[in-house]
């Protein structure tokens, strides 16, 4: 149903008659976005926001594509849309924006879906069935999602083209890559650092965050307790405690805050200075003399790796042990 309005100036003549449609109260937002899109969709208006923008400086946007092998979820919703709203705005201001969806191929969400689809478990495994048929399967899968991810974008309205995507296994793109990197290494901006990351055996590769999380679960492990003769009193130990037993290997010092109150303990012939705050309960305390009469002999490794820069007490005021959680146990 459509309405004329009349609009008046003051006394005079009718000056202008406006043509407007009735809209009903109960309006459905879904429906009205998905009109939008239709109407984009018969314009073919990203397309030919792209022909009428050829010449213009282009704007490089670099987007980290996600992982073919999953669908999407809010984290990549929530990101698409701002890197929509960036390109968009570039557009606006007369850049010339090419928007090509991507795809991540490479890393171990690949190789761990087509191990659980293989029943695969060892690296002979892998060797058995062959490298370039393992690739193949990997290949396989790669855009198994592919459909939903371009109906889900889509319908978020942001204006990506998926016909003319990439993939981060594509030689061209791999080559690239390498030659980014190369010009890095050569304007001297690479260095080499340390950082502790998780690793899997079984792969013998560092792996991400994202990677390390696909076998994320909780499990009930012992904690461990162990001790640290003091070459300059013998008899007397130091006693830490740690959740995190697989860092022990790799420990270069002790820690410990000088302003954090300790007990010294005597239990037979063996002297200990524990790291609980005086106020703590003598449960705790006991807990830790206990493990300690087990995995006394971890000293010896302590006393036989001498340095002049390791292998020491050091002052930090980092090592705490609160009162809440000396009494939460």
């Amino acid at each position: 149903m459509k309405y004329s309005l009349l609009i008046f100036r003051s006394h005079l003549q009718i000056t202008k008659k406006v043509i407007m449609e009735f809209v009903d109260e109960r309006v459905s937002f879904p429906r009205l976005e998905e009109d939008t899109l239709a109407y984009w969709a018969s314009i073919d208006a990203f397309q030919t926001s792209l022909k009428r923008s050829e010449g213009k400086p282009e704007f490089s946007f670099y987007d980290g594509p996600p992982f073919a092998t999953g669908l999407p979820h809010y984290g990549h919703i929530l990101a698409g849309t701002i890197k929509d709203t960036v390109t968009r705005y570039a557009h606006q201001k007369g850049f010339h924006v090419t928007r090509r969806f991507g795809w991540d191929c490479h890393g171990l969400p690949i190789e761990f879906e087509i191990e659980k689809k293989l029943g695969i478990k060892t690296r002979e495994e892998i060797l058995k069935l062959g490298i370039p048929q393992y690739n193949k399967e990997c290949r396989g899968i790669v855009m198994k999602f592919a459909s939903e991810w371009e109906k889900t974008v889509t319908r978020l309205g942001r204006w990506i083209d998926f016909q003319n995507d990439y993939k981060t296994l594509d030689t061209p793109y791999m080559e690239s890559v390498w030659n980014v990197f190369s010009e890095i290494h050569k304007k001297g901006f690479l260095y080499r650092g340390f950082k502790v990351m998780p690793y899997s055996t079984a792969c013998t590769t560092p792996l991400s965050n994202f990677e390390a999380n696909l076998a994320y679960k909780d499990t009930i492990d012992p904690a461990v307790v162990v001790s640290f003769p003091l070459e300059d009193e013998p008899g007397v130990s130091f006693v830490a405690w740690t959740t995190t037993p697989w860092t022990l290997p790799s420990n270069l010092a002790l820690c410990v805050n000088p302003t954090l109150d300790s007990s010294k303990q005597k239990i037979g012939r063996l002297v200990t200075s524990l790291f609980y705050a005086k106020t703590g309960p003598p449960r705790y305390g006991r807990l830790l003399i206990c493990s300690l009469l087990k995995l006394s002999t971890r000293g010896k490794i302590w006393r036989e790796r001498d340095t002049s820069l390791c292998f020491r007490i050091l002052r930090a005021n980092q090592p705490t042990l609160s009162k809440s959680a000396l009494t939460s146990t």
